[in-house]
């Protein structure tokens, strides 16, 4: 692992391997970290290599605010074109950045099916939250009549909400920073679309239901939870909560080492964060080989190669966790040499 601190923003550019190519989003939030950075690449690794692409996992995390985000993407972006021209970097938008904001790197293809937008959603938006809802009714066999506890309700959540509902759950829980709203009939998706609109996070609180602490999401009973917030959420002592069947995550490295074996001793299905997670890659990729050319192939793609990833993972004795881990880890091995490979899988520290 090799963290690059820059010098023209308040930042870092984290490499998981010693390799030729490294790819990752760009993160910007105010309290973004150099380790947060690491366990993300790290993530970035796992997901390239369970797809079968030989190249390291890279994150870039910016520390900055909505006042002066686009100054210091500017900035960023300056800095890291030299990395970017010689192909060492490849990078795209996560938290708190959007496809525009990298529009003057040298690689930035504003042709790319993935920078298009369906019904005012962006296609790299629209399959991340494909890929989480597919990944969560392979391993349930169906999401019809199902229901799922969502963390989150931003580009992602919102792409998981639209999903699932479109093809049969309902959500019963939705929290955001404001806090969490429940209802086992299944909440008003469609009124919550058009108050984040106006309110943006706080359309929790504008829904007329009681508004609980976020974390109560944790408790709700559901066929599956979504986590989509930061780094290491599901402590040990949340997973002893956890009332979901499936963890399906949309957020990068959810687990912790603690949490995950709280879940797994307690019969809840984990899935791997960068499996389900996958569905903007795996559409970039396929994009740049010529597989995707507009939205429809992308969702297909999307689709038939994380229900495969997932029902091949289901069958594995240990979790479907473990067995994403070790595909990745069996490809890494093909091109890596021992002294070169992870020193472990995705999974954020116990506190």
């Amino acid at each position: 692992m090799r963290i690059v601190e820059l010098v023209s923003v308040d930042g870092y550019v984290a490499f998981d391997l010693d390799c030729p190519t490294s790819a990752g989003g760009t993160r910007l939030a105010p309290d973004v970290t150099a380790g947060e950075a690491g366990l993300l690449a790290r993530a970035m690794t796992y997901k390239l290599a369970v797809l079968g692409e030989p190249i390291g996992g890279a994150k870039a995390v910016l520390r900055a605010g909505d006042e002066d985000r686009d100054a210091v993407l500017e900035r960023y972006c300056q800095e890291i074109t030299p990395m970017v021209e010689k192909g060492g970097f490849l990078t795209a938008s996560d938290l708190g950045t959007r496809t525009e904001d990298f529009a003057s790197l040298p690689d930035y293809r504003p042709g790319s099916v993935m920078h298009q937008e369906v019904g005012g959603e962006p296609v790299d938006t629209m399959v991340t939250g494909l890929g989480v809802v597919v990944a969560a009714e392979t391993a349930l066999g169906g999401l019809a009549g199902r229901t799922l506890a969502v963390e989150g309700f931003g580009k992602v959540g919102g792409a998981v909400v639209r999903e699932a509902v479109l093809r049969g759950a309902r959500v019963v829980a939705l929290s955001t920073l404001y806090g969490c709203v429940a209802d086992p009939d299944g909440l008003d998706v469609a009124a919550l679309e058009r108050l984040r609109a106006e309110h943006g996070d706080a359309c929790v609180t504008r829904l007329g239901l009681p508004v609980l602490p976020p974390e109560s999401l944790y408790e709700v009973a559901a066929d599956v939870l979504v986590p989509g917030a930061r780094t290491g959420t599901l402590t040990a002592e949340r997973a002893g909560r956890v009332r979901a069947r499936v963890v399906a995550p949309a957020a990068n490295v959810p687990y912790t080492e603690a949490g995950l074996r709280v879940l797994r001793e307690r019969g809840v299905v984990t899935l791997a964060d960068f499996v389900c997670s996958a569905g903007a890659t795996i559409g970039y990729l396929g994009d740049r080989s010529g597989e995707v050319h507009d939205a429809a192939s992308a969702r297909a793609v999307v689709e038939e190669r994380i229900a495969a990833l997932t029902r091949q993972a289901m069958e594995h004795p240990d979790g479907p966790f473990a067995a994403s881990c070790e595909v990745a880890e069996r490809f890494l091995a093909t091109w890596r040499d021992p002294e070169g490979l992870p020193d472990g899988p995705p999974l954020a520290p116990d506190a």
